[in-house]
């Protein structure tokens, strides 16, 4: 018996190898629904609008973008988690995909378990912004101010458990500020009512500010990078503000639903790489201090899987717990 078999499983693994060549040349073959679990217009969708214009174009499909906002950014990714893993519906989302289920009380989502990592698009700094009207020039001149007036000060976050959150959380526990932080539901909405004067400050990714810095609706006052930025060169760091040796950036990527397959994942990780490279796209990146990268989807696994654990020290030492 054992004569006959070993040749049938030899041909039987032969057939499968060239089916699983197959099924990655034939996808996509109808259009891919691309989450984006926040409002239109912020830095996430402003990335992942031009990311999908530039992948249809060389796979041949539409890309149907599809806003899903709501508990800061999990009914988006819910959807997708739930959704069949068949590479039509995938998630284009923040670092915050990795720190939500750390800081949420109840957590409806396993960062790792429940998505496959496709590609990493790219990391970008946040500005520490402010109302023009506010009197101050610097992060440092801005916490001497709300030091010396408690509670009349404000901030505004894009969403519970974003890079923007954080920062402002770690901000009024490290530089000791008696702020209120009010919760938007996206960017736009945030930085709408900074420039309206409703809330002094917010701290948010650069494609989605820059428009309002370059308008001088807005004030730059620091930046989360460990250098200073090209674009801004007179906006000092938070590090250089009172808090030596932070650096906090926000990085985006692509995720499907758990059990992706392997051929398809890895199509699209090479689409995506290619499509960060594009001229047009790289000349729209620089504008907005976006760094772009590439990744296989096992080393982007790998990245969300760090950054779980170097932001879960951080939330654990800040004790950050909230309700979406």
């Amino acid at each position: 018996m054992k004569k006959f078999l070993k040749p049938l499983l030899g041909v039987l693994l032969g057939a499968l190898i060239p089916l699983h060549g197959a099924l990655a040349q034939a996808y996509p073959n109808k259009p891919i629904k691309l989450i984006i679990p926040y409002t239109p217009g912020g830095s996430i969708d402003t990335v992942g609008r031009m990311v999908a214009d530039q992948l249809q174009r060389q796979l041949g499909q539409a890309f149907v973008i599809e806003n899903r906002p709501g508990a800061s950014g999990m009914i988006g990714s819910e959807l997708v988690a739930r959704a069949p893993a068949d590479g039509y519906t995938l998630l284009f989302n923040a670092s915050s995909q990795a720190y939500m289920p750390l800081v949420v009380a109840r957590k409806t989502y396993d960062a790792e378990k429940d998505f496959t990592a496709i590609a990493q698009v790219g990391y970008v700094p946040l500005a520490v912004v402010t109302h023009p009207a506010i009197a101050v020039k610097t992060l440092a001149e801005f916490v001497s101010l709300a030091r010396a007036n408690p509670k009349k000060y404000t901030w505004a976050t894009s969403g519970l458990g974003t890079t923007s959150h954080l920062a402002e959380e770690i901000f009024k526990r490290e530089l000791n500020l008696d702020m209120e932080i009010i919760l938007y539901k996206g960017a736009v909405p945030q930085l709408t009512d900074v420039m309206g004067g409703h809330v002094s400050a917010a701290v948010s990714p650069m494609p989605g500010v820059s428009p309002f810095l370059k308008s001088g609706k807005l004030r730059p006052i620091a930046v989360t990078s460990s250098k200073r930025l090209a674009q801004w060169p007179d906006v000092p760091t938070v590090a250089e503000s009172g808090l030596p040796g932070f650096e906090l950036l926000s990085w985006y990527g692509m995720w499907g639903p758990a059990n992706l397959p392997r051929e398809i994942a890895e199509r699209l990780a090479t689409e995506i790489g290619k499509a960060v490279k594009a001229p047009a796209l790289q000349a729209r990146f620089n504008d907005l201090s976006f760094e772009t990268v590439e990744t296989t989807p096992a080393q982007f696994a790998k990245v969300v899987h760090d950054e779980i654990i170097k932001v879960g020290k951080v939330v654990k030492a800040a004790n950050i717990s909230i309700e979406p």
